[in-house]
Order: C-alpha cells, then sequence, then structure tokens
C-alpha cells in the first residue's frame, strides 16, 4: 500500500520548457502545443528582422511563448519562453523587406546569455503584432504566483487567502505544522484548485504559496516528528523539499488525498493563470490556426552560423547606420561605430 502511494504521488505532470526557455530551429514535436498551452493568435508575414532579415514567417503567440517559423522553411524557427522575456519595446529598424519601419525588439535572457529578438509585421498600418504581444507578456509577468512557488509573500491577509482569478479553495485545514525548523511551526493549509498554501498561525506572512506546476512528487513519510506529508518542487523552481505534520495525525491522509487528486486533476487540464482578450477582433481564432508540417527535405551538415549567435544584442543599436563608401574595399557599407576600425572587424573573424 505504502508502495502504491508513493507510485501515486510520482511522475504525475510533465515539467513545463516552453515559457522558461528559448530553442532555435526545433524539431515540429517541440512546437506543439502542450497541455494547457493555448494559441492565441497568428500573424502572418512577420519578418524576423534579427537573425533572417529578409525573410516572411509566421508568429505564433501562445499564452506561454512565442513561436516563429519561416515560411520558406518550416526547421527554421524561434521558442521563445515569457519567462525568459524581460522587456518588449517598439524601435524602429531597417528591414530589407519594408526598409525603415517599426518593429518589436523583445529583449530575452536564458542560461545566463542575452538574447535580442526583433520582429517586423509586413502588413502596412497593422498594429496587431505590438498590441498582441505586449498584453499577453503582461498578463503572463503579472501572474507568476500561478506557475512560481513564493516563499513570504504577500498572499494571506487576516487569516485569509488573496485569491488569484479563476482560483477556488477546495479545502482550508488547521493544526498543519511545517517541520522546516527543529520545532516546528503550527499553521493552516489552504487548499486550491491551482495551488497548496501553508501560513503560519502566529505570523502569516511567513507562507509558502507551492504551485501544482511546480509540484514533483508529494508523499506520506516517517520523519523524526513522525508521519509527514512530503511535497518535493521541481528544480526549476529550486528543488525544495517541504514537510509537514498533521495535528491530529489522522488528518494527515486526508490532506494528502485531497491534494494528489487536485495534482491529478490540474495536470490533466493545467491552469497557467494567463488571460487574454482579443480587442477588435471579429475572426475566430482558430480560423488563423496553421498547422505546421515537417519538410521533407534531407539536411546536410555544414559550417554555418550557430543560430543563436545571430541573436546577441548589439550594444545600444537601434537603427542601422547609414551605408558610406569605403575606399580599402571599394563598396558601400554601413557606417562604423566610433571607435571601431576596419581591421579590428577583420581581427574578430
Amino acid at each position: 500500500e505504502a508502495a502504491a502511494a508513493m507510485a501515486a504521488g510520482e511522475h504525475v505532470f510533465e515539467e513545463v520548457w516552453q515559457d522558461r526557455e528559448i530553442k532555435f530551429d526545433q524539431p515540429p514535436a517541440a512546437l506543439r502545443l502542450r497541455k494547457g498551452e493555448v494559441q492565441i493568435d497568428s500573424i502572418n508575414s512577420v519578418e524576423d528582422t534579427k537573425g533572417n532579415n529578409g525573410e516572411r514567417g509566421i508568429l505564433i503567440v501562445t499564452n506561454l511563448r512565442l513561436i516563429w517559423t519561416s515560411a520558406k522553411s518550416a526547421r527554421t524557427n524561434l521558442s521563445i519562453g515569457f519567462g525568459c522575456i524581460s522587456s518588449v519595446n517598439i524601435k524602429q529598424v531597417n528591414s530589407k523587406l519594408r526598409g525603415n519601419s517599426q518593429a518589436l525588439f523583445a529583449m530575452t535572457r536564458f542560461n545566463a546569455t542575452r538574447f535580442e529578438f526583433i520582429f517586423t509585421s509586413l502588413v502596412k498600418n497593422s498594429p496587431r503584432l505590438f498590441t498582441t504581444v505586449q498584453a499577453v507578456f503582461k498578463s503572463y509577468d503579472t501572474t507568476k504566483l500561478y506557475r512560481d512557488l513564493k516563499l513570504r509573500g504577500a498572499i494571506i491577509r487576516d487569516k485569509e487567502l488573496v485569491m488569484l482569478p479563476h482560483e477556488q479553495v477546495y479545502e482550508k485545514i488547521g493544526g498543519i505544522w511545517n517541520l522546516s525548523s527543529d520545532q516546528g511551526n503550527l499553521g493552516t493549509f489552504i487548499i486550491t484548485n491551482v495551488r497548496t498554501v501553508w501560513f503560519a498561525v502566529l505570523a502569516e506572512n511567513f507562507n509558502v504559496s507551492i504551485p501544482y506546476l511546480q509540484m514533483k512528487s508529494i508523499n506520506v513519510r516517517n520523519s523524526k516528528f513522525g508521519q509527514a506529508l512530503v511535497i518535493e518542487t521541481t528544480a526549476s523552481s529550486g528543488g525544495y523539499i517541504l514537510g509537514f505534520r498533521a495535528d491530529p495525525v489522522e488528518h494527515l491522509e486526508e490532506v494528502y488525498t485531497q491534494i494528489l487528486n487536485l495534482w491529478k486533476v490540474f495536470s490533466s487540464t493545467p491552469i497557467f493563470g494567463v488571460d487574454y482578450s482579443m480587442e477588435d477582433r471579429d475572426v475566430d481564432p482558430k480560423a488563423n490556426f496553421v498547422p505546421r508540417t515537417e519538410d521533407d527535405v534531407e539536411i546536410m551538415e555544414g559550417d554555418d552560423i550557430e543560430p543563436c549567435l545571430l541573436y546577441q544584442p548589439d550594444g545600444e543599436k537601434e537603427i542601422d547606420r547609414e551605408p558610406v563608401f569605403h575606399a580599402e574595399l571599394g563598396l558601400a557599407m554601413e557606417r562604423l561605430k566610433e571607435g571601431t576600425t576596419l581591421q579590428s572587424l577583420w581581427s574578430v573573424v
């Protein structure tokens, strides 16, 4: 029975990477929407101005990421998680397909590396690229409690949970000891459809909010305090092992079953918390869905540049500099930045 409980409490939820990673030139499987991921908009005629200037493509906006796919080859693509984006701005760029025009700039960070993505809409007088991406990014950025583990947050007011939109409380159970210290701290569990929250009776700012998205396993184990409920969180949330004891102990099995069942329900229908509204749109978003197909071609390995190197930020450069004639080369080239020489550029190569 214990073994069955252990098995039941593990490997229930597939860890989410779509909003926390940046991927380049992925196979079609990586671009498919996962459970709970929703396509919000599909925008045709969008140029990846930074990495594929002059190449038309399709930008798909979901509640977790941006997916850009080249119209010429589906193998040329980007997946940019909203969790990696630090800012979204509109700036002037020089596009091969549109000339000087406004474009969407997304500054990102992933694995301690900064990347800059620039998308230009090739449809004149259409703000849709800007409004959709900015609105969804803002919604993602302001709903982190759905997705991120939070310690000592402002989530309890007067012994009551500060509710998230679409959140429902299923159970509030007192007499739950947090075993993070030697003597333990007496508190209360609040179990909802998106997370489990514990807070201390004597200091409600001593609390933890554990989204089901960040749970790796739930088990009942023996501890020096007796039978304890143990919640292990994912590596991306810090890999915490949190222990709780119920008083009376008979409540422990009830608490374990309640959290485990809600976690299983959440796993089949995840709630990521990203709300969006398609204003001024009469078209059903499903009508814009663009299926991604794999090209029937053989990929030859070559000496091509790594795709990620194409998206390195170019300092404070916001627009291409004007071309000037260079006598040594006998051709026109973009004016060099102050302090940069042609020789220094060759030495980099």
